[in-house]
């Protein structure tokens, strides 16, 4: 697959998603770098977890391979916690952080 976008170009046009909820602490879903997946596989796990368009997971995945990790999803932590659950059991490596303001 051909990436013709600078890492900066990327961080400039991916799109973070905010969902509402009654719990109004917000959280954010990061993804880290591995060794072990494959562009395609990221790309295919965010647009069939997070729904995702597959421009969004490129772009994503690019921002993960180039900085180390991404923001993928802003959502409160009880929406997150089963989108965290279904892109581990994929094999990414995924955690969920507290947003502190």
């Amino acid at each position: 697959m051909l990436f013709n976008s600078s890492t900066q170009e990327l961080e400039e046009v991916l799109l973070m998603e905010e969902t509402s909820d009654t719990d109004t602490g917000k959280a954010q879903l990061v993804v880290f770098n591995d060794e072990h997946n494959t562009f395609e596989w990221v790309i295919q796990c965010f647009v069939e977890v997070l729904q995702h368009k597959p421009e969004q997971a490129e772009q994503c995945s690019m921002i993960i391979h180039f900085k180390g990790k991404a923001i993928v999803k802003t959502a409160p932590k009880n929406v997150l916690k089963p989108l965290k659950d279904a892109l581990t059991e994929r094999g990414l490596s995924v955690v969920i952080e507290e947003d502190k303001d």
